[in-house]
């Protein structure tokens, strides 16, 4: 148990997995099946890196990095399987991807800061998605299987872009204020339409002010709810009665 496995093995192992002799669960699954695997071992990942930044520890983010990478390796073996792709194929593609949207480092172009390489990169990705046919529009590309404040955050920022320019910080804070005046004159109930229009306004600007801002509405969210489980559980107390 203590040998060093490379990739190609890796590999092999989940090979085996799926084949005929291998283990009737993994043998089961398909691309649609593997989906809430890989969401919640996305999150999982990101959990790792918290724990990992609060405590130094990072032998749980290694083994969540193994997880995420078992997730690529199980759709890259289907898709082989049904003829698709290979993981060789997807190690090209993102290899040539990541060299096609560095023409500052791989070619000739020049980028002096973080903005300028971040721009160069979405011009780059507009042309490679010229002619896609599975590209409806510029806002409906964005894959509503996202976290919703990590999507408005995108959609704000592409409607900016392509359409109109957003409320400035001030006319957003100002939005906000008649947001929260209209839930002073409200007298809701549950599920109230009114109060669920005006959460819903005040949730998508305050994502639209993080997305000017360079915020992660998601990560600032998570970051203030550990904050009020700190507050009622402290952490210290926890690890002393466990």
């Amino acid at each position: 148990m203590n040998k060093n496995n490379t990739f190609e093995e890796f590999l092999k192992i989940i090979e085996t997995l799926r084949g005929e002799n291998g283990c009737p669960w993994d043998r089961e699954q398909t691309h649609t099946s593997l989906k809430p695997c890989v969401m919640e071992e996305a999150a999982e990942l990101v959990c790792a890196i918290r724990i990992y930044d609060q405590t130094g520890n990072s032998e749980n983010m290694q083994e969540e990095l193994g997880d995420l990478l078992l997730q690529v390796v199980m759709h890259s073996q289907i898709a082989q399987e049904e003829g698709l792709f290979t993981i060789e194929d997807v190690i090209n593609t993102v290899s040539e991807k990541m060299i096609r949207r560095h023409p500052h480092v791989f070619g000739s172009v020049h980028a002096e800061n973080s903005d300028q390489v971040l721009n160069n990169w979405e011009e780059i990705k507009k042309a490679e998605k010229e002619g896609k046919s599975w590209i409806e529009s510029p806002l409906r590309e964005i894959p509503p299987e996202l976290p919703s404040l990590t999507r408005a955050v995108k959609v704000t920022k592409k409607i900016h872009k392509n359409y109109e320019s957003r409320r400035d910080f001030k006319e957003a804070a100002a939005y906000l204020k008649q947001l929260v005046k209209r839930m002073e004159a409200l007298e809701p109930e549950p599920y109230d339409a009114g109060l669920t229009d005006t959460m819903g306004e005040l949730l998508l600007t305050a994502a639209d002010i993080c997305r000017r801002y360079k915020l992660a509405p998601e990560q600032i969210l998570t970051d203030k709810i550990e904050d009020l489980i700190e507050r009622y559980e402290p952490s210290d107390l926890y690890i002393k009665n466990t």
